[in-house]
């Protein structure tokens, strides 16, 4: 524990005004060596675990740091964002010199970051990053909704007066839109957010599904299958789907925090001051870190179709 917050304190003291980290830091000299910023691939886990080691931490003074550099990246997250045109979707950008009308599909996992943070932030911010989760929350799932399969490609560009054109075409069953439709309905109890990942979990059934399993598309343009099924579509996609049509106390974000691969571990307080704490030998047992849903043969997924979604039919 100590040796990786000391990789964050090296962080602390290189990190920008506005929160917004670059994708790569040399290992040398703690500084960063590139000026890309994304909260696409190769960025988007830093930003995510700000938050969600502070909520781990149960939100004590050990962990505050955590909470203070995600506020402010957060805010820097906004700068990011861009309207597009004519529909007025809301969307992340990159930045290198200047920004990059280009979000990928990874990056929609921000809506449902935002949504968790709203629900423990202070009555003055939490309204604040509720309504951008919503916001970005959409454009993701139009991601989804506007290609002519139904399943998103990898990213999107944005262009004027084309709203969202897929960049790279393939879709590899990630979990990113649905995580946060499960977070957003946590968060609100809006059953809009069910709705569309019920539209996702048909596409999927549609095109992916074969014989031995699911696989992933080529291309969402013309439907052509790929002959992979991704392990995170069992351990994350699937997971948050279910998650999103069970009841909210199932895993109640309150006790437990999902990592950037699902697993979720429980809500432990840091005993000790400052960012130290827990040792390198500390441990807890698997009755504190597993809950009992997720342990043994894994059946819960079996019943996706058949229990927790057959209201919507």
């Amino acid at each position: 524990m100590e040796k990786a917050e000391n990789v964050i304190k090296k962080l602390k003291e290189v990190f920008p005004a506005d929160g917004l980290l670059p994708m790569f830091i040399s290992p040398h000299s703690g500084k960063p060596t590139t000026s890309k910023v994304t909260f696409g691939a190769m960025g988007d886990s830093f930003f995510e675990y700000l938050l969600k080691v502070w909520i781990l931490g149960n939100k004590t003074e050990a962990v505050n740091l955590y909470w203070e550099m995600w506020q402010q990246s957060m805010e820097g997250l906004q700068t990011l964002t861009k309207k597009s045109s004519p529909s007025g979707f809301l969307y992340i950008a990159e930045r290198s010199s200047s920004l990059i009308d280009k979000m990928d599909e990874l990056a929609c996992f921000a809506p449902g970051m935002l949504a968790l943070g709203s629900m423990n932030a202070p009555s003055e911010k939490a309204p604040v990053y509720l309504n951008l989760a919503k916001e970005l929350v959409k454009t993701c799932y139009n991601f989804y909704a506007r290609s002519p399969t139904k399943l998103a490609g990898e990213n999107y560009l944005f262009r004027q007066g084309q709203d969202m054109v897929v960049g790279t075409s393939w879709n590899i069953q990630r979990p990113e839109t649905v995580e946060s439709l499960m977070y957003l309905w946590r968060a609100t109890g809006d059953n809009i957010y069910r709705d569309w990942g019920w539209n996702i979990f048909q596409a999927f059934e549609k095109q992916g599904r074969i014989d031995s399993g699911y696989v992933g598309l080529r291309d969402v343009n013309t439907g052509v299958k790929d002959d992979k099924m991704q392990s995170f579509f069992l351990a994350e996609t699937l997971k948050y789907l279910y998650l999103l049509f069970s009841p909210s106390d199932l895993i109640p974000l309150n006790e437990w925090v999902f990592n950037t691969e699902a697993h979720p571990i429980r809500i432990i307080s840091r005993p000790g001051p400052g960012l130290e704490g827990l040792k390198d030998n500390d441990h807890v047992n698997k009755d504190q870190v597993i809950p009992s849903h997720f342990r043994g043969t894994g059946s819960w997924l079996r019943n996706v179709k058949h229990s927790s979604l057959d209201h919507l039919h």
